[in-house]
């Protein structure tokens, strides 16, 4: 099942996608890094939607962006789909997003 996910998810988002796990460790939940760095609004926000229809409930996904509007538009995203955002932190210039899907 994951492999179909990771297969739609290199195709939108081509480059921007990085898994951080090992397929020999994956337990019930996978964790998906998506590198939205150097996109502009409404573009992080949009590709994070698209990510987060792929993904299994309880699977993570790692949002790291650059836009500062970015921390404003991913929460109402999540707040519209009932995503359950885990944390968010600012590292340099890059502010990152931990969110799980939910059921």
């Amino acid at each position: 099942m994951f492999g179909g996910v990771r297969e739609v998810l290199r195709r939108s988002c081509p480059g921007l996608l990085r898994f951080a796990r090992n397929d020999k460790l994956r337990g019930p939940m996978a964790e998906t890094v998506l590198n939205l760095r150097g996109l502009r609004c409404p573009l992080p926000a949009l590709k994070t939607r698209k990510a987060l229809k792929g993904l299994a409930a309880g699977d993570r996904l790692v949002v790291e962006c650059t836009d500062p509007l970015s921390t404003i538009d991913i929460p109402n995203l999540l707040r519209e789909t009932g995503d359950v955002l885990e944390g968010d932190a600012r590292e340099q210039d890059v502010f990152v997003f931990r969110i799980r899907k939910s059921e």
